[in-house]
């Protein structure tokens, strides 16, 4: 997208000007050339162009799409690095606003969301819808209470209104700490996404598809700042709404003959509930319920001895490889065996570790449907039911409510969506340019449910009872991408695939939804295409925002205040230099966390906004609407709605609790909140002490004044 043919700094924000009516031709010619691009991909696939070739061209041409716009409004100037010179029209960037949005997490991540989760979650388990209206309300908040006030004041960075509405250096450093910590979990989500994806399309190792997508990253973002970040999300907009609508279209149109799925997938609720209650009747089904309940006794044996366990079964492995080195010779079977020796716990902890999680995997199997709660069922457990089913009810329906407020009050704090609201040209186009976000991202939003209902019919209805030896190529293709995304065992011994011999992750569904439904290839390279884009412009906004935490809020501010004396002063091409360093580094340093494949993408994502919501929302929302909030008060509040919020989440994560010492340790859930909405804790522990800090203040300084 052509920054240099942008409306002047004057309007800016009429869509009746030439140079946006300029624009929008601009547009509707990408527009054409995305489709002509799919419908030749179609074609030459038709004429035997190979799958191989498929996913790399998908990959090459979008990312070098989004490098070309990169370089041609490449900068050097400040204001348009920071800032994109705020001139961007408010319908341009509401469109960019919504592809920032958009991530890994709500392409990828979301529909997974809502297809393993149902509607409203298990008991501990928070349902889909919970994400889609906490985002969608939270993008209310952001343009009713927040986005037009920070626009006024023409800052650059979210640390600068902590700096500009209380003063001094503290509020400024705890902000941009924040943000660094916020948005450096989110990052990686991104990024996990991206080398999930680069790795699928062209069938590299896991790592090397998180380089191959890094190099997209940095195109985009590393020359032109802001001002090339923009219009690169503008066109991954168009190509994200493209890769969602057409699977899902394509998808109820086979299923229903209509291909508008928003209207048409509800059909299908009343099929699944039909489906799900044949399943919990099947005798198939429930023998493979019995076999992992068999399994996770035989774990329960294992983890009473755990030593004398892991000896033994090392033991009989080294015999049974003696053996058939001695007797039959069977190369196949010794290398086998061999690799299953080497991938056994190295000691007693590793042993204990893996049993554990072995453990509670299977008790999670052993329930019905594989421990997915019904689909439509408004909340689990029975309000008028056994006090048991009653206490499920209310923890579920807490639990949906928690992460709803956490993702509402994050969507208002976060850091790179607020700083996309610095570049429009006045404060009414601020509000607009909300509002344009809202609209693009809704258009995406009716269609996630529809997705995972379509897919779930297809899955049981197609899927389940189909023979081991007939599965679809697809099932091992994603296996070998990551074995956690996708897993099928015939463990009830019977050849015949049982719903709860199904293990998706929820990163898988979207991906897979083309293959599944039996599309040309083409459709899979233009899904996996749009969940590149939608990590890629979200991963850009984000690099953005921790290289100018730490360039421009943390280190020149405060050599800035020590250089004083001397009078040295920095100028905007140093800053804008060492900016894209920093991004160069904290884009690697991701890359090497996401590498390690510590989680999937939601629940990472969902804690950002747990940090983002409790860091940075009470103290910006007292100081926007109450003149007494002091800076003592903001910085109290801020430091104690971050600190309740990072010890609930790592008090309670399983991993940790044998490194955490004793008194720290989450002996038990508060209220039974799932620490992914820790933020609940955090936002009103925040609001309280600013509130109590600022007004013991005013009553001491108002009765110091008095006395004097």
């Amino acid at each position: 997208m052509p920054e240099r043919v942008a409306p002047s700094g004057s309007t800016g924000s009429s869509l009746g000007s030439a140079s946006d009516w300029r624009l929008h031709r601009i547009l509707f010619l990408y527009v054409l050339g995305v489709l002509g691009f799919v419908l030749a991909m179609l074609w030459a696939e038709g004429r035997g162009l190979s799958r191989h070739w498929i996913g790399p061209i998908f990959l090459f041409s979008t990312v070098m799409v989004y490098a070309g716009i990169g370089v041609y409004t490449r900068t050097s100037n400040a204001e348009e690095y920071f800032v994109a010179g705020r001139r961007i029209p408010a319908f341009y960037n509401g469109m960019a606003g919504a592809a920032d949005w958009m991530s890994a997490a709500s392409f990828i991540s979301l529909s997974g969301a809502l297809y393993l989760q149902g509607f409203s979650g298990s008991g501990t388990q928070p349902g889909g819808l919970a994400y889609v209206l906490g985002w969608t309300g939270g993008f209310c908040l952001v343009g009713m209470l927040i986005a037009p006030y920070l626009r006024a004041m023409n800052l650059y960075t979210v640390p600068d209104f902590f700096q500009a509405r209380f003063g001094g250096r503290w509020p400024r450093i705890i902000a941009a700490l924040a943000a660094i910590t916020c948005s450096f979990t989110y990052v990686v989500a991104q990024i996990y996404g991206v080398g999930l994806i680069a790795a699928r399309l062209t069938g590299v190792q896991f790592e090397i598809g998180i380089m191959l997508g890094l190099g997209g990253v940095l195109l985009c973002s590393f020359l032109g700042g802001m001002r090339a970040i923009t219009w690169t999300q503008v066109a991954q907009y168009v190509v994200i709404l493209l890769a969602f609508m057409l699977p899902v279209s394509w998808l109820a149109y086979k299923q229903l003959g209509n291909p508008w799925a928003p209207a048409a997938y509800t059909q299908q609720l009343g099929k699944i509930t039909l489906l799900e209650q044949q399943l919990l009747a099947s005798e198939a089904e429930k023998s493979v319920l019995e076999a992992y309940e068999a399994r996770a006794q035989l774990l329960q044996a294992k983890l009473r001895d755990v030593p004398h366990v892991l000896m033994a079964e090392r033991q009989a492995l080294s015999e049974h490889i003696r053996e058939l080195r001695t007797s039959s010779g069977n190369i196949s079977a010794i290398m086998s065996a061999s690799r299953e020796l080497a991938v056994m716990p190295k000691d007693e902890a590793q042993a204990r570790e893996r049993w554990t999680r072995e453990l509670r995997e299977a008790h999670e199997r052993a329930r019905p449907l594989g421990g997915m709660p019904l689909q439509s069922q408004p909340f689990a457990g029975d309000p008028n039911g056994t006090p048991e089913e009653q206490q499920t009810y209310e923890l579920s329906r807490r639990n949906f409510l928690a992460l709803m407020f956490c993702l509402m009050v994050g969507t208002a704090g976060l850091p790179h969506l607020l700083t996309r609201y610095y570049t429009v040209p006045t404060v009414s186009a601020a509000r607009r340019s909300v509002a344009w976000s809202l609209f693009f991202i809704g258009l995406l939003y009716l269609f996630a449910p529809a997705l995972a209902v379509l897919v779930k019919y297809e899955v049981m209805n197609n899927l389940v009872g189909t023979h081991f030896d007939a599965l679809p190529n697809w099932m091992a293709q994603w296996s070998r991408v990551d074995g956690s995304l996708l897993g099928v065992e015939d463990i009830n011994r019977d050849g015949i695939l049982q719903f709860a011999e199904i293990r998706m992750g929820g990163d898988l569904i979207m991906l897979a939804t083309p293959e599944l439904g039996g599309m040309p290839y083409v459709v899979s390279g233009l899904v996996a295409a749009g969940g590149l884009a939608a990590a890629l412009s979200t991963a850009d906004g984000l690099l953005l925002t921790i290289s100018n935490a730490l360039v421009r809020d943390l280190y020149f501010q405060e050599r800035q205040r020590s250089d004083t004396s001397r009078k040295r002063r920095i100028s905007p091409e140093q800053r804008v230099i060492l900016s894209k360093f920093a991004l160069l580094l904290v884009a690697l340093s991701a890359a090497f966390v996401a590498a390690r494949r510590s989680s999937d993408i939601l629940p990472m994502v969902s804690a950002s906004f747990s940090l983002a919501a409790s860091a940075f929302v009470p103290a910006m929302l007292m100081g926007i609407f109450w003149r007494g909030t002091t800076r003592r008060g903001a910085v109290a509040g801020m430091l104690l709605g971050l600190a309740v919020t990072v010890y609930y989440m790592l008090a309670n994560v399983q991993g940790l609790q044998g490194v955490l010492p004793a008194s720290v340790r989450g002996e038990a859930l508060w209220w039974g909140i799932q620490p992914i909405s820790a933020g609940v804790f955090g936002v009103p522990a925040g609001f309280m002490v600013i509130l109590v800090v600022s007004g013991w203040e005013l009553r001491r300084m108002k009765a110091k004044k008095i006395q004097n």
